[in-house]
């Protein structure tokens, strides 16, 4: 099991033949651009090769109607008067002779090859219909994909993420009335007057007969939207209809015109928004996520977000968002637009408040607007200016040495890791953890202290870049007073800012710092409580819809407004937290902080929550929890509350654009 890169040297073959400003932008070097920045980042070399071959006629039936499929192979006769006199029959197309068609049989993240899988096609597919080209598509790569998934593997549900700039309209054509595949699509709209100007890109555009439900617009009635609104997309809307859903396979349209410098999308996304929306994704389907190119017209902008989506794809935690995580009036707008749109169907945004709101003046009038991105424009020359800035930074931070490490008292040779995560066994020197250990009765006793040294020495080779993520064990008696040292060493020894996620009898420490440094969350608290801005304690939830509400709509938010650069879990006493619920917040929380995060657990827990722990925390995806059972109404009315008292001051909690400034 691995992470799979296809492509075709085919694919640079199809190129515009003849003048047209429109189809121009559609070139091959997309692709090369792309493959070339691979190369240099050794991320090729990290991928399996899957061999990729041309579809049959069958397959691409499976979507497409004879008849298309003969009208496209007799273009590789045609002379250019001919070919172009036939693209002038569809809308933004052109076809030459070579043309490349899709790989159903490596695209469809085939589960007996691969566990990941990123398929560069070109040209792109997503606006492709049953008998028409459209908007550079010939072939509808993805629904292809999709349809070959459920007809030679079986699978049931698939769920497809167009982050395309552009409305996939081929394939919400194709699935409209189709429950066995989730379409989400979210594209630059403006009430109608972007391409392709259809009223069915609109939210209330929820598919038809047993498909109602599995069409989810977002469409976005601004230019500039950012990382902020991007991930509150995912958050509030996308990830909740997701796991409920429980899909058996992710496709993406991987389309990165929606990325900063794109002349399609005028978007402010930098390319390290899509590593996060990757590793967002990987958490649904076991992790069999398969990413296939569609836009993305600005090469530097389209190489680097590749990029940033392989590395995910291969394991390596997401580097840190830049620029603060406040969603726009619109985008909230959107979102909340598309929530009541879907919550008839969905019971996981059934007891939420979802009622739709009016769109403000400011984002549909031409008054209220901001300045368009014109070549030349005020804010197009800002937004070039800020991709250059960010183009000349290294993107990559350096690696450290061991991805994982995990610190027993005691080695245990029950516990099965992966073969590169390792078992520490080395500790701080015994006068420094002494000291650390002073303050606590608690950590007096040998065993205890054994265990706050081998946490010490993993917390600095974290905190040193030697080592990205970590798990520690500690004496139930001592879990509180080990966090505690684990919480005032990080923020002394480098963190900036520190996450703690503390579940169980863990209290946060009444005399430490007030000053911003550290947010704290406990979850399994007595009550809802926000204690303060950077305090914040709630029960755990009863039911695993519940947990999944807490964590997409409580925990990440706080998160991700938060950005910290250290993240400790802690399962104390008590926790009551299952080894998958416990993987999906590890794995989830991973985007945070570079992947630095440091989960520390009762020495008594089991050997096999320590392994499924290190291993999300490597990079694998967390184990299925199946279908989402519905949120009680006590965590619902918990949950509600503590968003209350806390969205005036934690942006990425709002899903409502009432409370914005």
């Amino acid at each position: 099991m691995g992470t799979a890169l296809v492509y075709h040297e085919d694919m640079t073959a199809t190129r515009l033949l003849w003048d047209d400003p429109e189809c121009e932008i559609e070139r091959p070097e997309r692709l090369t651009a792309a493959l070339d920045r691979l190369r240099q980042r050794g991320l090729e070399q990290r991928c399996l090769r899957l061999s990729a071959r041309e579809a049959s006629e069958e397959e691409l039936g499976l979507v497409h109607s004879p008849e298309y499929v003969s009208l496209v192979r007799e273009t590789q006769v045609l002379g250019k008067e001919e070919l172009q006199a036939l693209s002038g029959q569809f809308d933004a197309i052109y076809f030459h002779p070579v043309r490349a068609a899709p790989s159903p049989g490596c695209s469809s993240g085939d589960p007996d090859v691969t566990q990941i899988l990123l398929s560069r096609c070109r040209p792109p597919g997503h606006h492709s219909q049953r008998a028409a080209a459209n908007g550079f598509c010939v072939f509808n790569n993805v629904a292809i994909a999709a349809a070959h998934a459920k007809q030679k593997h079986g699978l049931h549900r698939i769920l497809v993420v167009d982050w395309d700039v552009h409305h996939g309209q081929g394939i919400q054509y194709l699935f409209e009335d189709d429950p066995s595949v989730l379409y989400f699509s979210w594209h630059r709209y403006e009430h109608g007057r972007f391409w392709p100007f259809l009223r069915e890109s609109d939210a209330d555009a929820v598919g038809r007969g047993q498909g109602l439900g599995f069409t989810v617009n977002l469409p976005w009635n601004q230019v500039g939207m950012g990382n902020a609104d991007y991930v509150a997309a995912f958050l509030h809307l996308l990830l909740p209809l997701a796991f409920e859903f429980d899909p058996e396979l992710v496709l993406v349209s991987a389309g990165f015109d929606s990325a900063i410098g794109d002349p399609e999308g005028q978007m402010q996304a930098t390319p390290e928004c899509f590593a996060h929306l990757t590793q967002l994704l990987q958490v649904l389907a076991g992790g069999r996520v398969c990413a296939v190119l569609e836009g993305g017209y600005h090469l530097e902008s389209l190489a680097e977000s590749v990029c940033m989506t392989v590395q995910t794809l291969l394991g390596d935690p997401a580097p840190p968002l830049s620029g603060p995580m406040v969603p726009c009036q619109s985008a909230l707008e959107s979102i909340q637009s598309a929530r009541a749109a879907q919550a008839p169907h969905w019971k996981s945004l059934q007891h939420q408040d979802v009622t739709a709101v009016p769109m403000s003046p400011s984002s549909h009038s031409p008054e209220g607007r901001p300045p368009p991105l014109l070549p030349g424009g005020p804010v197009c020359k800002a937004a070039a200016s800020a991709l250059s800035s960010l183009l000349d930074q290294p993107c990559l931070c350096p690696a450290p040495s061991v991805r994982t490490a995990v610190a027993l008292t005691t080695p245990d040779i029950t516990l099965v890791l992966p073969p590169d995560v390792i078992q520490q066994e080395a500790s701080a020197l015994r006068e420094e953890t002494e000291a650390w250990a002073r303050p606590h009765e608690s950590l007096a006793r040998e065993e205890a202290l054994t265990a706050l040294g081998k946490l010490l020495y993993l917390l600095d080779g974290m905190l040193d870049g030697q080592v990205n993520s970590g798990i520690a064990a500690t004496p139930a008696s001592a879990a509180a007073a080990t966090l505690d040292v684990a919480v005032r060493r990080g923020l002394s020894h480098g963190a900036q800012r520190l996450l703690c996620v503390a579940l169980g009898q863990l209290d946060r420490p009444p005399d430490l710092a007030h000053d911003g440094r550290s947010l704290w969350l406990n979850i399994r608290g007595k009550e809802a409580a926000a204690l303060s801005m950077f305090h914040v304690s709630t029960p755990l939830p009863v039911m695993t819809g519940g947990f999944l509400s807490c964590v997409l709509g409580l925990v990440l938010p706080l998160a991700y407004g938060f950005q910290p650069d250290l993240v400790l879990v802690a399962l104390g006493p008590g926790h009551g937290l299952q080894g998958p619920h416990a993987a999906l917040l590890a794995a989830m929380l991973r985007g945070l902080a570079g992947g630095r995060v440091l989960a520390l657990l009762e020495e008594d827990s089991t050997p096999q929550l320590a392994g499924i722990l290190a291993r999300v925390l490597n990079g694998e995806a967390p184990p299925s929890l199946g279908p989402s059972s519905v949120a009680s109404p006590e965590d619902v009315q918990a949950l509600m509350y503590l968003r209350g008292q806390l969205e005036p001051q934690w942006k990425m909690l709002q899903c409502h654009p009432h409370l914005v400034a």
